[in-house]
């Protein structure tokens, strides 16, 4: 069976500790075909100071390491999960010139710059308020992201949901539907996708609506990746999400080089 797990980072990500070739060695092992390591590049810091440089050294030192040693066995597409990116498009513009450049995921990691531009995992979500006020800025960036022209694909949609564990129901998504759906259409007219971020394998239900809605919405290009930041989790949940895919009526997975989407049938 085919297997592609297109979000993962290693230690060039300031979240990670796992070398290259350590995800690398885990990807064959665990009988990956396609892994793409997507380290973080957000253009908000944690605490919402502009980061607008990028280093693409120490991603090619260790990519070179991991490619002489793994690259005979695994495909090892160049990636890059970019963050904020529609706010500064001087910057997103120069940092995505990187020659050899494979994916780029297109996330919102942190609030806008008018409240703050806080990284949602710092966030209080100790009440139901704090987690609407929330959700209201992340699908709003949302929207300006994938307005956008600085991504492949559409990153982790329900992404601030992860966080949001406190004493109360799960927030309603229902109430951003129209929003989620014109993130989507944005995505679809203008040739780009949407990946399936199973979170180390945690979760899967929650996109089945959003499937549903881009494929009603007309959407083909899917992508998936486990969001692993160390070897452990890898490929988690991506034969479920591929299941899934299918039982929403789609035949096939994405997988990028060179930032064009090649589509491998789904078993």
């Amino acid at each position: 069976m085919f297997l592609a797990d297109c979000h993962t980072h290693s230690r060039v990500s300031p979240d990670s500790n796992a070398p290259m070739v350590e995800m690398a060695k885990a990807a064959w092992e665990y009988g990956l075909d396609v892994m793409c390591l997507t380290d973080h590049c957000d253009l908000l810091s944690l605490e919402g100071e502009r980061t607008l440089t990028y280093d693409w050294g120490p991603v090619l030192r260790e990519r070179k390491g991991m490619l002489d040693a793994f690259g005979a066995r695994v495909d090892l597409p160049l990636g890059l999960e970019f963050g904020m990116a529609h706010l500064f498009p001087e910057a997103a513009e120069t940092i995505l010139r990187q020659p050899g450049l494979d994916f780029v995921i297109g996330s919102c990691h942190n609030q806008d710059e008018k409240a703050g531009g806080t990284d949602f995992y710092l966030l209080p979500y100790d009440t139901l308020d704090q987690c609407y006020a929330a959700l209201d800025n992340y699908f709003a960036s949302m929207l300006q992201m994938a307005a956008s022209p600085y991504y492949d694909v559409v990153g982790h949609v329900i992404y601030p949901l992860r966080y949001m564990n406190g004493p109360y129901d799960t927030p309603d998504l229902g109430r951003y539907r129209d929003q989620i759906r014109e993130i989507l259409r944005l995505a679809i007219d203008s040739g780009r996708g949407m990946e399936i971020n199973t979170w180390k394998g945690q979760t899967l239900a929650q996109w089945i609506p959003l499937l549903q809605d881009y494929k009603e919405l007309g959407g083909e290009i899917l992508t998936v990746g486990s969001d692993a930041h160390a070897p452990g989790p890898l490929g988690k949940g991506i034969q479920e999400a591929y299941t899934m895919m299918a039982d929403c009526g789609f035949r096939y997975v994405a997988v990028y080089h060179e930032r064009k989407p090649e589509m491998i049938r789904l078993k």
